[in-house]
């Protein structure tokens, strides 16, 4: 039987991941932004979500209590043990893709971290209100670009709007909840997540409506984050992003 330790500690991946995989994502637009403003903002982002990765996966470590860091979890683990979210996995693309599954992403962190700033966790909430200040540049960032370019050209009003139909299978995923969930909402802790959606689609419409673009139908949805199960691009990623660590463990400076 999960205890409240046990759900604690994997909640805490669950965020710390998916601020991870989406850093990391994001850290492969330093020197091939359009523009050299928008390559420094981009890096930026990178720069944040990082942060905000090391704070929870420091958090998980020190709740499971086995001499682990961060920097183990981030970079010894296997792609099975991860829990980020799949939007956040996928890959850039160009730079519409980019814009909108950061958008959607954006969005959902934006009202889970607003609604976690109350959890009865005192690490957790603190995370949140330090955190919600800097989603909130990034959602201001992407829906911003998100306008400019469904509202831009016949050729950039494509794009986007493919985008936005390409990923919208993944967003189902972001809202997936089971036991973990049920035993920190009764604790106070985690926030339900149908409550998250209801203020996401009201954010998600205002700005697809600005930007005259559809909102894609919810058809088939991809989920199985919460079980470990992910894209083939997750893989990849781990593979670029644990290089070092496996090649060299434990080296130092």
């Amino acid at each position: 039987m999960m205890t409240q330790q046990d759900a604690l500690i994997n909640y805490c991946l669950r965020l710390g991941d998916s601020s991870l995989i989406l850093g990391q994502r994001m850290a492969e637009w330093c020197s091939n932004g359009p523009t050299l403003e928008e390559d420094i903002a981009l890096t930026n982002v990178s720069l944040d979500l990082f942060g905000q990765a090391r704070t929870m996966l420091a958090y998980a470590a020190n709740l499971e209590g086995k001499g682990k860091t961060e920097d183990d979890l981030a970079y010894r683990r296997s792609e099975r043990e991860y829990y980020n979210t799949l939007l956040s996995e996928r890959p850039n693309g160009h730079f519409g893709d980019t814009i909108a599954r950061n958008f959607l992403h954006d969005a959902f962190l934006y009202h889970l971290y607003t609604a976690l700033k109350n959890s009865k966790d005192e690490t957790i909430a603190a995370h949140a209100a330090k955190s919600i200040k800097e989603i909130a540049y990034h959602l201001r960032h992407t829906g911003e670009w998100v306008v400019r370019l469904g509202d831009g050209t016949e050729e950039s009003h494509q794009k986007i709007q493919q985008s936005f139909d390409d990923l919208w299978m993944f967003t189902g995923d972001l809202f997936e909840m089971n036991e973990v969930d049920e035993l920190l909402i009764k604790a106070g802790i985690a926030v339900d997540l149908n409550e998250v959606k209801k203020n996401w689609d009201s954010t998600v419409n205002e700005v697809l409506q600005r930007a005259t673009l559809q909102r894609p139908k919810d058809d088939y949805m991809q989920t199985g984050r919460l079980q470990g199960m992910h894209s083939e691009y997750l893989g990849h990623l781990l593979t670029d992003m644990q290089y070092l660590q496996r090649a060299y463990p434990d080296a130092t400076w």
